[in-house]
């Protein structure tokens, strides 16, 4: 009869260990013990340090690689993920001009405030009914070419600080930042519906033309919702492209 390693299974029915390795690296970067950026202790150190294999801290890590949270470097080591503008168009942006490459759009804020959470907002981002809400109103463009009209919708209680603070094009950036909020996955909903007079007139387009609205809803690495974003996006020059593998 063959014995199980110790480090790759903690018994009938329970979680491999290599997850539980993970959940407590993800802890680590949670609790801001790793920064963006930083450099991982190496797979012998992490392996010695929780007791178990370096091929369970490789599995673990390899994981986390999975999911963007951190970034493996031939010969360097292994980092934790930056949100960088490379990143977030890999993993988050997903609107593509019809001819020509992928660019990061530039953004132009419209207006900023803080407002009575709406119920959708409540429900979205798991708020108390008098709960307030940061809304953040922008025109992205790429390529000088208008391409979406945004509302970046923020948990007043986690974000509080940002009114009045000058607002990168990179937000999720700024959210590791100053507020050690990373981003680790998202959920996205498309749907075709008219633009509204506004909207045609940033988007130069005729009154009630077509658009593609995207609404996402960003979570932390303590897997809470913490962004509500809806995505005005005009699409006689654009497409929403995304890779299945």
């Amino acid at each position: 009869m063959t014995t199980a390693r110790a480090d790759e299974t903690t018994g009938l029915g329970l979680r491999p260990l290599y997850v539980q390795v993970r959940e407590k690296l993800l802890r680590r970067l949670v609790d801001g013990v790793w920064a963006p950026g930083d450099i991982l202790p190496s797979e012998m150190q992490l392996a010695a340090e929780l007791g178990v294999s370096q091929g369970t801290v490789r599995k673990a890590l390899d994981a986390m690689a999975a999911e963007n949270l951190v970034v493996r470097k031939q010969g360097r080591g292994t980092f934790v993920a930056r949100h960088d503008d490379e990143r977030i168009m890999f993993q988050f942006f997903r609107l593509t001009p019809d001819a020509g490459e992928q660019k990061f759009p530039d953004s132009a804020i419209l207006s900023t405030g803080t407002f009575p959470a709406s119920v959708e907002e409540q429900k979205a981002l798991g708020l108390a009914p008098a709960a307030q809400v940061i809304r953040i109103e922008r025109l992205r463009s790429i390529g000088g070419m208008p391409a979406i009209v945004e509302t970046v919708i923020l948990p007043a209680d986690i974000f509080g600080a940002l009114q009045g603070m000058e607002l990168p094009n990179n937000l999720y950036g700024l959210f590791a930042v100053s507020f050690g909020v990373v981003i680790m996955r998202s959920t996205e909903r498309l749907k075709a519906v008219d633009a509204s007079a506004r909207e045609a007139e940033l988007l130069s387009l005729a009154p009630g033309a077509p658009v593609l609205q995207i609404s996402r809803i960003a979570y932390s690495l303590e897997d809470r919702p913490v962004e509500l974003r809806i995505s005005r996006c005009a699409t006689e020059s654009f497409h929403y492209s995304v890779d299945l593998r």
